[in-house]
């Protein structure tokens, strides 16, 4: 059976010294690094034999890529869309070598919501990827900020999904929400323990709340971690927010968010999420994504085959709604 995994990540360290350690360590990442464990960096930077000798034991026919670890959105305007350039080039040389495996999406510098358009569109019409990720909130603000407007209005002509990915909080929000914890568990519990995933729901949340997605209803959204915990509140979003929504779109909530938005596994290899999922979302919506190397392959495709859905709602998890979204050659 085809795979394709969405959320796939890589780095390249000489790029992320670009971005300068002080610099990443205020913005809280530890040590300065995409992972503080060098094993994990090893691993994020090595996308040849051994990749995809991983990838073949646990039958991963496709990776997208996508960078990771401090990157061009931690740059100021005028340095950040030359780093973004520089990781793009760097993942079409990956791609191009292994075009049958390997599939990318932009890295894009987003504290220039302009060059950020610009360089979307080369990457999507010059250099062959499949759309754009962005990590989180840039400079503390979410993408329903006015100044990204170019960009949304430029993934939308291109028809160039949006990957919305989680990064590490703002300083006041670890402040206030995560601080006075244990070392072990205070960067954890801000990120992957539950923070990631409570920040990107809000992320679609105001992009729903503020009238983005209306004004650019062709805009196509993913979000990762079977949906970021939004598949078990849409029907309390409707309750809580529908008649303020009702006055100034003819969508609610859900169905906004039903619309315009698809999801991933990455990461998240149980049942309860996914039935959750499978039932707001539908088989149409809910792609495969393993969330490479901070998740293994082989959890990622075990939990694919042992799913309760019939062949066909199969194929289309595992490969179809990839292959159809991202306009994948088959």
């Amino acid at each position: 059976m085809r795979i394709v995994a969405l959320e796939e990540h890589f780095h390249a360290p000489e790029l992320i010294e670009t971005v300068g350690r002080d610099r990443a360590l205020r913005r809280g990442w530890p040590g300065g690094d995409a992972h503080p464990k060098a094993a994990m960096r090893e691993a994020l930077a090595e996308v040849g034999a051994d990749r995809l000798a991983d990838m073949d034991a646990a039958g991963v026919s496709v990776q997208v890529l996508s960078a990771a670890g401090p990157g061009a959105d931690l740059l100021p305007p005028e340095s950040g869309p030359d780093l973004a350039r520089a990781y793009n080039d760097r993942l079409k040389r990956i791609v191009d070598g292994r075009p049958d495996r390997f599939a990318g999406f932009a890295h894009l510098p987003m504290t220039a919501p302009g060059a950020a358009a610009d360089e979307l569109e080369r990457a999507v019409t010059e250099l062959g990827f499949r759309g754009g990720l962005i990590n989180g909130l840039t400079d503390g603000r979410f993408l329903d900020d006015p100044m990204f407007e170019p960009l949304l209005a430029r993934a939308e002509a291109l028809d160039a999904p949006l990957y919305i990915h989680p990064n590490i909080p703002p300083a006041g929000v670890r402040d206030a929400y995560y601080a006075d914890l244990p070392d072990d568990v205070r960067h954890s519990l801000a990120t992957a323990g539950f923070g990631w995933h409570a920040e990107t729901a809000i992320h679609v949340l105001r992009l729903v709340l503020s009238g983005a997605l209306d004004r650019h209803r062709r805009l196509k959204l993913i979000i990762g971690h079977m949906g970021e915990m939004l598949p078990m509140m849409l029907d309390r979003f409707d309750h809580v927010f529908g008649d303020a929504v009702a006055s100034r779109s003819d969508r609610g909530v859900s169905q906004t968010i039903l619309q315009q938005v698809w999801i991933t596994t990455s990461g998240f290899f149980s049942l309860a999420p996914f039935t959750a999922a499978m039932m707001t979302f539908g088989p149409d919506r809910i792609l495969f994504s393993v969330d490479y190397p901070f998740s293994p392959n082989k959890a990622g495709t075990d939990f694919l085959k042992r799913l309760p859905v019939s062949p066909d709602d199969l194929q289309k998890i595992a490969h179809g709604n990839a292959d159809r979204l991202l306009k994948l050659p088959v």
